[in-house]
């Protein structure tokens, strides 16, 4: 079930940073939002066998607040969320359950698809 974000200045205010990036992309039937938060870009985290690469092709969109992702990934199919800022305030909103998360050299990711 989708959640609608009917007032993005109402979302709770425990964020401490002041914005993140976005990237959208869109084809005929989907839409993808690729969110980080923005001290993260160009970084690599490694953990065992596990890589992530926050690669600015991949999440350097707009500088937006977190309210603002959090719209857009409302409004998306598929979100790839990375970073505290922006996976702690996805799951304070009620669109990612804790246990789905994973973390990476304690950074933590999640993806989300809305069926």
């Amino acid at each position: 079930m989708r959640r609608k974000i009917l007032n993005p200045t109402s979302l709770r205010t425990c964020h401490t940073v002041s914005e993140v990036f976005i990237k959208v992309f869109k084809d005929a039937n989907h839409t993808l939002v690729a969110a980080c938060d923005s001290e993260l870009i160009g970084q690599i985290f490694k953990e065992g066998r596990l890589k992530l690469e926050v690669k600015a092709d991949f999440y350097r969109g707009d500088a937006v607040t977190i309210s603002e992702a959090l719209h857009a990934v409302d409004k998306a199919d598929i979100a790839n969320l990375v970073g505290k800022q922006i996976v702690q305030a996805a799951v304070t909103e009620g669109y990612v359950d804790p246990s789905a998360i994973i973390r990476i050299a304690g950074l933590p990711h999640v993806q989300i698809l809305q069926l």
